[in-house]
């Protein structure tokens, strides 16, 4: 046995040591927190059992008649909070610990179909499943059974491992049998081309709550069937007290025999260095999550073999994406959002016993990729926004994209639709599960808000205690209660601080209840005329027709879409609205981040703040080549954003305070000048920069060669002591002679 780490721990808020079950129920439901070659695990089940001896290792360990009648009755007992035990009062919210029974309940019927997939042990891959074998509500019987067979595996290991489950010496006299929380999880390495032989690992987790150690014991199967616990990579974490003082330590069995594998079980040195000191920070957080746990609805199996196929599909888009967005962020957000759908809809599928797949609209689409994969993905539907994008023309004929306004009224529905989507669909984002309650009975919606807007502009405030991300969330959730929807919640696993959305896949109302849920939704709609940043005009929202008078030819008297009632951010008539003063966006967007101000305007601004920056002299010496000696470079002094707008003209700041962001932004536009950091503006040192480059990806060198010397060095050109950088390596052109024309862009190939 070794320590392979110990931490002390502050516990000045007294959450220990609920604490620690709550940071150690992190580690046991949602590892991939802290290992990120893990997709997460699946818990099996759950139940108390009698700790094992080693005079009982034949028979099954008997934790009294009460415990029998128990588990009789149910599978095994959970904790109502979904964590091991009996966590604390104020503890921090980490995820599915704090998830509801309810929610639990739905999580392991829904990965149920995982289990099925997934090898019975790690060791016998491919190996077939007995029907039910496995599944995430394990009868008593089954789990029992296991136990049976781990407790005959550390007896016969010998007292060491006894002695270590219990966390007691060598050679110790034992004491009463105490009662021990009992999980059989199973661990989801990620799959790629860089593992692709990763295959999912059984482990039994024991909880011992007197004694505040939780054991991690790896299962195995021989070739006849037999399992057994791996004792080379068993490891326990630890809680103890020494003088009021609390310490959390990690404790290997057999040390000499530890194999890792880098994925499952990484090296002895990560688990007591980086694992430790998570599980010291998570103790004593008392911070709570607002948010469920990521990918709460889905299976965790099927979502990460979909988004390795999509990433490894449609990878490419990263190397030909002609917008200015950066093609990483928005290509991978839009996989991982494509690949959640994806499961998404394959479960809805296997619930409604269908065959044919869901059709789906994406109001708003912006780039149009989400549309474009799930598309090629065998889903009929179609991207709409008010827009085009350079990207579109690159998708082919199969993705179908629609340069329209949308503005919600009755012109605005899809009766013939399944889905609805609104991805980062900003003033859209509230009238969504509007639109698709209108649409049909059958329509669904799944959101991810981004931008708070209400029904009409933006979105005020109403409480100081929630973030306004969380009451941003809260608001969309109540329109869907409103519209009839069944809300619910999950958080995406996205390169973005925005990831949580919002699916209504269900109603709250039989469908002969329509007309009369119509007009409760008429109700809230105009009942949000109080909360509205800016209220539009006086004119109530009268009553949809529909909802006294069926149009003509489509189900549920809706009448068929007509985008376009808005052209160019138009508003549309009154009478036709839902409600009166909503604004689409404008067709064309107005550029308000600086670029457009005229270029000597610029030039005076930054030779103003230049001069300010330089005359707070720092002198550094450069070395010159030539001659072998250096000589002195004035790389100025920080300002802070306040006091340069101080130095600054009325004049000029009003013309700044126009644009986005103001003289911030243009300050970062003119980027080959300025640095601005933590709101402190300072001269850019391309010495710096140039080290920097060096570890940037070859995709990012590639457009810093491509731009080399196609403009002038404004340091060459209007620095006191010249460029710091000699002519050679300095990416700017120093004068006229050096200049190279820029490059053409090339013409991007055609995605089939």
């Amino acid at each position: 046995m070794a320590e392979v780490g110990r931490a002390a721990v502050r516990d000045p808020g007294a959450l220990l040591p609920g604490g620690f079950w709550a940071a150690v129920a992190v580690w046991l439901e949602r590892p991939q927190v802290a290992n990120k070659r893990l997709c997460g695990v699946r818990l099996e089940a759950r139940r108390s059992v009698a700790e094992p001896r080693a005079e009982g290792c034949g028979q099954r360990p008997n934790a009294g008649r009460e415990q029998e009648e128990r588990a009789a009755a149910a599978p095994g007992p959970r904790p109502p909070d979904g964590a091991l035990g009996p966590g604390p009062s104020s503890g921090p919210d980490l995820g599915a610990a704090g998830r509801s029974p309810e929610e639990a309940r739905r999580r392991r019927g829904e990965e149920r179909g995982d289990a099925a997939a997934a090898p019975r042990l790690a060791g016998a891959p491919g190996q077939p499943r007995e029907p039910g074998a496995g599944d995430a509500d394990f009868p008593a019987w089954d789990l029992e059974s296991a136990w049976d067979a781990c407790s005959r595996s550390l007896a016969g290991g010998g007292p060491e491992v006894l002695a270590f489950l219990a966390g007691s010496p060598v050679g110790s006299q034992p004491g009463a049998p105490r009662e021990l929380d009992l999980v059989l999880r199973t661990v989801l390495p990620k799959t790629g081309p860089r593992c692709p032989l990763a295959v999912p690992r059984r482990e039994m987790v024991v909880r011992d709550v007197l004694n505040g150690t939780v054991t991690f014991l790896p299962l195995e199967e021989d070739d006849r069937g037999n399992l057994k616990v791996e004792t080379s990579n068993v490891y326990q974490i630890r809680l103890s007290q020494s003088r009021e003082e609390w310490f959390i330590s990690i404790l290997i069995f057999c040390p000499e025999r530890w194999h890792s594998d880098g994925i499952v079980y990484p090296r002895p040195s990560w688990l007591g260095e980086e694992l430790l000191a998570r599980l010291a920070r998570w103790s004593v957080d008392s911070k709570k999550s607002g948010f469920k746990s990521t990918l709460s609805l889905i299976s965790i199996i099927k979502y990460s073999k979909t988004y390795q196929m999509l990433k490894e599909k449609y990878k490419d888009m990263v190397k030909v994406w002609p917008e200015v967005t950066d093609p990483e962020k928005f290509v991978y957000e839009d996989v991982a959002l494509a690949a959640y759908l994806l499961v998404l809809w394959e479960e809805e599928r296997e619930e409604r016993g269908l065959t044919a797949k869901q059709s789906f609209v994406d109001l708003g689409c912006g780039n149009g990729l989400l549309v474009h994969i799930l598309s090629t993905e065998g889903h009929p539907g179609r991207g709409i926004d008010v827009r085009r994008r350079k990207i579109w023309d690159m998708y082919g004929p199969q993705t179908c994209l629609e340069e329209d306004a949308i503005t919600p009224n009755d012109k605005t529905l899809f009766p013939d639709v399944d889905w609805l989507i609104g991805n980062h669909s900003d003033e859209l984002t509230p009238w969504i599960p509007v639109i698709a309650a209108r649409s049909s009975y059958g329509c669904r919606f799944f959101v991810l808000p981004c931008c708070f807007f209400d029904f009409i502009g933006k979105y005020s405030r109403r409480q100081s205690r929630k973030t306004q991300y969380r009451e941003y969330l809260d608001f969309i959730t109540e329109v869907g209660l409103a519209c009839g929807f069944h809300v619910e919640e999950d958080c995406l696993r996205i390169p973005s601080t925005k990831r949580v959305c919002l699916i209504g896949k269900s109603r709250t109302y039989s469908p002969a209840r329509e007309v009369s849920m119509d007009k409760q939704r008429t109700q809230y709609i105009n009942s949000r005329r109080g909360h509205l940043a800016s209220p539009p005009s006086e004119t109530p929202a009268s009553l949809p027709p529909r909802a006294a008078v069926g149009h003509e030819g489509h189900p549920n008297g809706h009448r068929a879409l007509d985008v376009g009632a808005a052209e160019g951010g138009a508003e549309a008539p009154a009478d036709e609205l839902w409600l009166s003063g909503f604004q689409p966006r404008e067709k064309v967007e107005r550029l308000r981040n600086c670029a457009t101000l005229p270029r000597d305007f610029i030039d005076q601004v930054v030779l103003q703040v230049a001069h300010m920056l330089l005359d707070r002299e720092e002198q550094i010496s450069i070395g010159d080549a030539s001659s072998g000696s250096s000589k002195a470079w004035n790389r100025g002094g920080s300002l802070s954003l306040t006091e340069v707008a101080s130095e600054l003209g009325p004049e000029t700041l009003q013309r700044l305070k126009r644009e986005c962001g103001g003289l911030q932004t243009l300050l970062r536009n003119n980027h080959q000048v300025f640095e601005v950091l933590n709101g402190r503006v300072h001269i850019r040192d391309w010495r710096e920069e140039q080290l920097q480059r060096q570890q940037h990806p070859e995709a990012k060198r590639r457009l810093f060669s491509e731009a080399f010397k196609t403009r002038i060095c404004w340091f060459f050109s209007h620095h006191p002591d010249g460029c710091v950088l000699p002519s050679d390596s300095c990416p700017f052109a120093h004068g006229p002679a050096e200049l190279r024309p820029p490059r053409a862009p090339k013409k991007k190939k055609q995605i089939l």
